[in-house]
């Protein structure tokens, strides 16, 4: 009896799994280690395998009795979606095919999915709730709105029931800084920022300073990896006690632009930050923050890490303390 977390090794799955284990549950992590890291998992099963590659994937669901499913794993970066769209189409939407398949041959009947605030694109409103139209501005975001539209036909097919939960910008660590972000390449704000103090870049730039924003600047909600996680498991134990298949976004409620976020930086780390300006990416929004009312309402959810500050301290004690990533 085990919950499968495809993705585990990965930023957002390893702390999932970290939490998962807190509570004394039966773990294991499905991972081909393209993007995650043998040492983010600690303590529970390592199965190193693919999502396209359907055979292992019913043995281990088999072998580790998997009752339900947590998938992360999946391709993220916007730009490089954009510029390889068949590698985005093959790993996620395939691989979720796979996993669904593999699910339904073995009777495993409830998945929590990872799924992205990119679905909506340009949104006709702020903050972003639920029901607003998904018209994605990626391929990534176009993969992430297939792969719940998949999930929602095999609910009325098959009776395979799940949550998938579109969040916004995951930042921060682990309070206790053993596990946090690492990428390669690294695209996120964040740690890019982190890698500037550390002298691993020279400086961040700034893509966009002409967005219609206060400072021109892109606005994100940023929520802290461990509360992300915690909504992971809220949404699990939905489901196994009978909780019908839904949507939930997962954000702060708070928009912090570019420029604000290295502002913040600055201000907790004591430190300055070199910043220069830069064309606007392909695919980025102008503004993505989101209404977390309905996971609250009907879930009980609530972020611990609600200060941009908080998410920013601990992002940096993982950053400073592990200067090279896992390889530290």
């Amino acid at each position: 009896m085990a919950v499968l977390v495809t993705g585990g090794a990965g930023y957002i799955g390893s702390h999932t799994v970290r939490e998962l284990q807190k509570l004394g549950r039966k773990v294991v992590v499905y991972d081909n280690l393209s993007r995650g890291h043998r040492e983010a998992v600690q303590g529970a099963p390592l199965v190193v395998g693919d999502l396209l590659d359907f055979e292992r994937l019913e043995k281990i669901i088999r072998e580790y009795e998997v009752t339900s499913v947590i998938h992360f794993a999946a391709d993220s970066q916007v730009g490089e979606s954009m510029v390889h769209p068949e590698k985005y189409y093959f790993n996620n939407v395939t691989g979720t095919l796979n996993l669904l398949k593999a699910m339904k041959n073995n009777g495993v009947k409830r998945i929590v999915f990872s799924s992205s605030a990119a679905t909506y694109g340009e949104p006709e409103a702020v903050p972003i709730t639920e029901d607003l139209p998904k018209n994605p501005t990626s391929v990534y975001g176009r993969t992430k709105w297939m792969m719940e539209q998949i999930m929602n036909d095999y609910d009325k097919a098959y009776g395979l029931k799940y949550i998938a939960l579109r969040y916004f910008n995951a930042a921060g660590a682990d309070p206790d800084a053993d596990i946090g972000e690492d990428h390669h390449p690294e695209t996120h704000l964040i740690p890019i920022i982190m890698q500037v103090l550390l002298g691993k870049r020279e400086s961040v730039s700034i893509f966009g300073v002409d967005y219609p924003t206060p400072d021109g600047t892109c606005i994100r909600d940023y929520i802290h990896v461990t509360d992300l996680a915690s909504a992971h498991i809220l949404a699990l134990d939905a489901l196994e006690n009978g909780k019908e298949s839904s949507v939930y976004n997962l954000g702060n409620g708070n928009g912090f632009s570019v420029k604000e976020i290295i502002d913040t930086v600055e201000k907790v780390t004591g430190k300055k930050v070199p910043r220069v300006e830069a064309e606007r990416r392909p695919g980025d929004p102008a503004v993505l923050i989101a209404s977390s009312q309905k996971i609250m309402k009907e879930l009980g959810w609530k972020p611990k890490f609600n200060r941009i500050e908080q998410i920013i301290e601990t992002a940096w004690r993982w950053h400073e303390s592990h200067p090279n990533g896992f390889n530290t």
